[in-house]
């Protein structure tokens, strides 16, 4: 089970930071990833670990402003997000991959969380 937690509603160019808690299972051996779905549109990539934490992907949409992380040893992964825009509203899922890697596929994830969502006002 993936329980994600953080979301909320910031004014443009404020902070969040989502966590992801994963339980009845270890994610240690496999990459990890954010994805969004705004209203009306399909569920897209946001950020991609691997298992080891070493590599992330990142959408391009959000480069240089949200940064992915993962702790093992606490089963959790956590997507900070800084310099926000009204674009970045929507419903954020946290998701475990079928890999050791960063992906940026949504097939290549099998368990997801119930998402949380993040406003962002103009």
């Amino acid at each position: 089970q993936l329980v994600e937690s953080g979301g909320g509603l910031v004014q443009a160019g404020g902070s969040l930071r989502l966590s992801c808690a994963a339980s009845g299972r270890a994610i240690s051996l496999y990459g990890m990833g954010w994805f969004r779905q705004a209203p009306g549109k399909e569920r897209v990539f946001v950020a991609g670990i691997n298992w080891g934490g070493g590599t992330t992907a990142y959408a391009d949409s959000v480069k240089g402003r949200f940064t992915i992380s993962r702790d093992n040893a606490k089963n959790t992964i956590a997507l900070q997000m800084n310099s926000l825009k009204p674009e970045d509203t929507a419903v954020y899922y946290c998701a475990k991959g079928t890999t050791l890697d960063a992906v940026d596929t949504t097939s290549f994830y099998d368990y997801w969380g119930q998402g949380t969502q993040v406003t962002v006002s103009s």
